[in-house]
């Protein structure tokens, strides 16, 4: 076990800042529940690519990227130790015929951190990614190792937890046989797309659109399943399309729109007419990963899947009309639903919109514009990106909010995974 001394511990966006009185690094389930057992505060660090104060703690703070090894493989039933980055895992899962059924487009993301908070990818058919959850382990606030199973109340309050009721050790997915992607991305008009959304959502396994304000235009990704040949893209292309063009170019542009805001709308608008197609085939977890060098703050909200398109219209109507300093596209994508206790998917077909800002930007104005917009019709907040609600009014989102708040209460009666944003989020532990 490695425990190491008070630390400043930052998320990926560099905007999340605590100092945890230590920072430990357990190899093991044993260790871990002594460091729990012995722990007044204590919170799990993932591999901080969450927006929000989710892991910030003056208490202890957990980095399990020790415990990152694959325990057992039967048949599609896959378990592995909770530290795992998705990126790991697809390569483990892959070097042994399996895959995840979805993922998102990161791939940094811990197992742990990314079913917590109810990561998702995109497809209607497909649910996020705690829904391939078929049991986990995890030592509790109590600092008792507890394994949980399908058609146990607590694993469906602990697929999608916060990290909330305890630290999880081990996971068991449900893979899928490994398959290939062929996703094309291309430029398209935004209003016969936004027409067709319904259309192009059901024709693709996968689909999302990105569409960039004051442009009129949308970049769409559509993407088709099956056994098909990988095709790796030649290297010295790849790196011109996802390192400059994705990447420093993009950085360049808003790095000039945040210094010149009146220039966001021809910034926009030029970085539209660079945008070409683009072909892909290749293993599932390889095409579902992007590159994400440009620093950025992000909220996203799970809405009911026949409200996205209008929201969604209602968000550029609003960006435009107010006038607001925005160069980040806004995402659009839907995902099936899911019975996970606090997934944001929870009982219902869902269409997510993603809002972005360029690092150094001021985001508040538009984030909370935003969110009145999803209030209206019962959108759910990502938990791991910027929102602005609290468990007075989250409760009623969720059908089945009291019976997680019981389990939180069993797993964790004295509150040792509190931490500032679970008490805003949830309520103080204990209280139903």
């Amino acid at each position: 076990m490695t425990r190491l001394a008070a630390e400043p511990w930052t998320n990926w966006a560099g905007d999340q800042r605590c100092a945890p009185e230590r920072l430990a690094r357990p190899g093991s389930e044993r260790e871990l529940a002594e460091l729990v057992r012995r722990a007044g505060r204590v919170r799990v660090a993932g591999s901080g690519h969450s927006f929000t104060d989710i892991t910030c703690t003056d208490g202890l703070m957990l980095d399990l990227s020790a415990m990152s090894r694959l325990v057992a493989v039967d048949g599609p039933l896959v378990t592995v130790e909770a530290g795992i980055t998705l990126h790991e895992l697809g390569e483990q899962l892959a070097g042994r015929g399996l895959a995840m059924e979805n993922q998102g487009d990161i791939d940094l993301q811990t197992l742990a951190g990314a079913i917590s908070t109810a990561t998702h990818g995109t497809g209607a058919r497909f649910r996020n990614l705690s829904a391939q959850v078929a049991g986990l382990r995890m030592v509790s606030g109590t600092g008792e190792l507890v394994e949980l199973r399908e058609g146990d109340d607590d694993l469906r309050a602990a697929r999608v937890s916060l990290g909330a009721l305890g630290a999880i050790t081990q996971v068991t997915l449900r893979c899928v046989p490994s398959f290939a992607i062929h996703r094309i991305d291309e430029p398209r008009p935004l209003a016969d797309t936004l027409e067709r959304f319904d259309e192009l959502a059901g024709a693709h396994d996968h689909f999302e659109l990105f569409a960039f304000p004051y442009t009129r235009r949308a970049v769409v990704l559509l993407s088709e399943r099956g056994q098909f040949e990988p095709r790796p893209r030649n290297p010295r292309r790849e790196y011109v399309r996802e390192v400059l063009l994705e990447n420093r170019l993009l950085a360049a542009a808003f790095g000039l729109g945040r210094r010149a805001p009146a220039l966001i709308p021809a910034l926009n608008r030029g970085l539209v007419r660079l945008a070409g197609r683009e072909e892909r085939t290749d293993a599932s977890h390889r095409v579902y990963a992007n590159r994400r060098h440009v620093r950025f703050t992000e909220m996203e909200y799970a809405l009911p899947r026949d409200a996205g398109l209008e929201a969604f219209r209602r968000v550029m109507d609003t960006i435009e009309r107010r006038r607001l300093r925005v160069g980040f596209p806004i995402e659009l994508r839907v995902s099936a639903g899911d019975d996970a206790m606090l997934s944001t998917a929870h009982g219902r077909d869902t269409a997510y919109v993603a809002v972005h800002q360029y690092r150094g930007m001021e985001f508040e104005a538009y984030f909370r514009a935003v969110e009145r917009i999803m209030e209206d019709y019962g959108g759910r907040p990502h938990w791991g990106k910027r929102h602005y609600r609290s468990a007075a009014d989250l409760r009623g989102l969720y059908p089945e909010w009291d019976r997680f708040q019981r389990v939180r209460a069993r797993l964790d009666p004295d509150g040792r995974f509190q931490n500032d944003y679970v008490e805003r989020v949830l309520g103080p532990s204990g209280r139903p």
